[in-house]
């Protein structure tokens, strides 16, 4: 199983970002896709997650209107495109996978099946 986040970089506060999530190794179909983000020193918290059938979305409050999750069944890959950066979203980024053949939370950290290995965002001037 592996899941790799991609796509993060330094941008200005103000500007955008595209993530990409790429999964191998389960059945994406069957899974419902969610992102996270740890900024330094802090905990791990929800941003974003989307059904595997692409009905439904959800995001943080913080986050809700500046970002928006979308997946590519057909490919094995989600995406989250951030725009309106602030600094206040700067943090390693990680896309996790639940299965929803085993309804649990998608957003919690312990709702998640697989995690993927982060990608940095750092939004400075």
């Amino acid at each position: 199983v592996q899941l790799q986040a991609s796509g993060g970089g330094l941008v200005q506060p103000g500007g955008s970002l595209r993530l990409s999530c790429v999964a191998s190794g389960f059945t994406w179909d069957d899974y419902a896709i969610a992102w996270f983000r740890q900024a330094p020193g802090e905990e791990r918290e929800w941003v974003s997650c989307i059904g595997s059938s692409y009905d439904r979305t959800y995001y943080a409050d913080s986050v809700k209107g500046r970002f928006t999750g979308s997946r590519d069944n057909a490919k094995n890959t989600a995406h989250l495109v951030m725009l309106d950066l602030k600094s206040d979203d700067t943090g390693v980024y990680y896309c996790a996978a639940t299965n929803n053949l085993t309804p649990r939370p998608c957003n919690k950290e312990y709702g998640m099946d697989y995690w993927g290995k982060g990608t940095l965002v750092t939004v400075s001037s």
